[in-house]
């Protein structure tokens, strides 16, 4: 696997994202890697902003999430939102340009399916992939690594069951989340701070492209999740 992170200019609130898309990537070979873009500038092009004085963090959290779990210290609150259990809806405080509040985009997989269509269709682009990137807290791990807010154009997850392992033994349950693990990749490269690479380019030979793309496939329902006996308490029903 290959990874490389692209500088930009900063990207501008309202900015068409399809534009900035095509002047900095048009330098490089798409066919066959993956386009990680980060969430936060598809946010900024379709205006997701609130004012830091309009509102208290709180009240925003608790109006954004799909279920508010509560605050649990540092000013973060625990939440799911588009299907992730994450800090504080995803709303973002840092390298906000005018002191707003950025929030996640409304519907990730819907944007980036065109942006895909668009991207195909301007660099005649038969095999490649999307994945919109953010960071995100792992329990009882220090520091921040990548994830996949929304894929398209390739397999995201492999489903592994029934697979022997070294000693013949038949996989019950293991699946390989190719999207966050790409997401994490590019995002380690992308930085935190003041790096100013919202995109990166990956090359990688087990990934499977495909128009077919399930935005549930990486999504597991709450009730089935591994952790959903320590949360169930404060689901919303």
């Amino acid at each position: 696997m290959n990874v490389i992170a692209i500088q930009t200019p900063i990207f501008k609130i309202g900015e068409c994202l399809n534009s900035f898309l095509e002047t900095e990537l048009q330098q490089f070979v798409l066919e066959g890697k993956v386009i990680a873009i980060t969430s936060k500038i598809l946010s900024l092009s379709e205006k997701c902003l609130v004012p830091f004085h309009s509102t208290t963090k709180k009240e925003l959290v608790q109006k954004e999430s799909d279920h508010y779990l509560g605050e649990i210290g540092y000013d973060v609150h625990l939440t799911v939102k588009h299907g992730l259990l994450i800090p504080s809806a995803g709303i973002d405080e840092s390298n906000s340009p005018d002191q707003d509040f950025i929030l996640y985009p409304e519907d990730p997989f819907g944007s980036l399916e065109k942006v895909y269509v668009f991207l195909k269709n301007r660099f005649s682009l038969q095999h490649f992939g999307l994945i919109l990137t953010d960071s995100h807290t792992t329990p009882l791990r220090k520091g921040v690594t990548g994830i996949s807010l929304a894929h398209w154009g390739f397999q995201a997850v492999e489903n592994k069951v029934g697979h022997e392992d070294l000693f013949q033994k038949k996989l019950q349950y293991t699946s390989v989340n190719y999207a966050d693990a790409l997401a994490s990749a590019a995002t380690l490269l992308m930085g935190e701070a003041n790096e100013c690479c919202p995109l990166a380019l990956i090359d990688c030979d087990k990934v499977i492209f495909s128009m077919a793309t399930n935005p549930q496939e990486v999504q597991i329902p709450l009730e089935e999740d591994l952790y959903y006996p320590i949360l169930k308490d404060k689901i919303k029903k």
